[in-house]
């Protein structure tokens, strides 16, 4: 991490394309939302004074923290070392809150500020970061809690053929109420895996703690891996409860938007770690969690848009894996002209400066995808110069 800190980030202007959203492969549901029958992409772009650009997926709902805490100081801090920088960043979302949109945008512009700093480089991101290596284990992920019996089939098929090691599928199916439907589907997928993959579970936090001790009793012979939010993630007694009893690793981390609540995660007995790299405040933040899963003998992985992820995951332990949903996101990849490619139950990372992936852009605008624009620069934000108290 000490190579950008002595960067400094003349950033000139911030662009937001909003992508047209693409059908998803099977219409996906989990425990509490769906069926999502479309998904979609923003991508925030920054340039700076001598036009080079960072970019990171977004959620574009975001555009009015956007304005209103980071643009100001983006676009006002010429020769700011990136300490400084990104300190400012951080304290300007005080009072939106380190555990909400704030704080994953704040993640999202970081992220950005290391592809600039990569490609200046001329580095892939993950070798600016100091990985050792172009490869990273992928596990498979989908099983929505609509799908049928063949549709699952169809899925597992998918991920055995391209080799992967590990499955994930929803369950908690109807709000959580159908706990015994929800353990012969495991069953059903068990049996597709083999004794040689291994098989993980999803609840989307819809569980209490004797409802998942109970689900894990029906399915005690299927050898999962992990459950993953069983209980609501703020619910900490309710964690621990679970933790404390499970006969099974617990995973938690997507929630959460700051690594300062993984420590106590870990102290409630999580032992799989999860944050989301574009989803926690920023790169710094996510490595600490790496690292913290890494001195306590945790397991680790992150999600998101895989295909960015997958450049921050090349840094931790090889047995390390990047969650990929491939009914949501391989639509995506039709906006995408270089992206990591399946090898051997992983992804091999490109060789190019900067973040793993590619938006094509001459294809969004040939094809007419960008479905909605905004552009800011240091005029333009003027009258918005940055005033804070740190």
């Amino acid at each position: 991490m000490k190579a950008i800190n002595d960067q400094t980030f003349n950033i000139t202007r911030v662009r937001l394309n909003v992508l047209e959203p693409v059908p998803v492969v099977t219409p996906f549901q989990d425990a509490t939302m769906g069926p999502f029958l479309t998904f979609g992409l923003a991508i925030i772009t920054l340039e700076d004074e001598n036009g080079i650009l960072g970019e990171a997926p977004v959620y574009s709902s975001y555009t009015n923290i956007l304005e209103s805490c980071f643009l100001p100081i983006l676009l006002h801090s010429n020769g700011m070392p990136y300490e400084e920088l990104y300190s400012k960043l951080y304290w300007s979302i005080r009072n939106e809150g380190f555990r909400g949109a704030a704080a994953a945008m704040l993640g999202q512009i970081d992220f950005a500020l290391h592809d600039i700093a990569a490609r200046r480089a001329g580095k892939p991101l993950h070798r600016y970061l100091g990985a050792e290596r172009d490869f990273v284990k992928v596990y498979g992920s989908g099983g929505g809690t609509n799908y049928s019996y063949a549709q699952l089939e169809t899925e597992v098929a998918y991920f055995l053929d391209k080799g992967v090691e590990c499955y994930k599928m929803k369950i908690g199916k109807d709000f959580g109420c159908r706990p015994e439907e929800d353990a012969l589907r495991v069953k059903f997928v068990r049996g597709l895996l083999g004794p040689g993959v291994q098989l993980a579970v999803d609840v989307n936090q819809v569980w209490n703690s004797e409802q998942t001790l109970r689900f894990l009793d029906l399915t005690a012979s299927q050898d999962i891996a992990w459950i993953e939010e069983p209980v609501h993630s703020a619910g900490m007694e309710q964690i621990h409860r679970v933790c404390d009893a499970s006969p099974v690793k617990v995973a938690f981390g997507e929630s959460e938007r700051t690594s300062r609540v993984f420590p106590t995660l870990l102290r409630l007995g999580v032992r799989h770690l999860q944050p989301v790299p574009t989803q926690i405040g920023g790169v710094r933040e996510w490595a600490e969690v790496r690292d913290l899963a890494q001195a306590a003998g945790a397991d680790f992985s992150s999600g998101g848009y895989s295909l960015y992820t997958s450049g921050l995951m090349a840094t931790a332990g090889e047995n390390c894996r990047v969650e990929y949903l491939y009914s949501i996101m391989s639509g995506l990849e039709r906006y995408l002209k270089v992206k990591p490619e399946w090898s051997h139950g992983g992804w091999a990372l490109p060789a190019i400066e900067g973040a793993p992936v590619r938006v094509d852009w001459e294809y969004c605008k040939r094809a007419d995808k960008i479905t909605r624009s905004a552009e800011w620069d240091t005029a333009s934000m003027a009258a918005y110069r940055p005033n804070v108290i740190l």
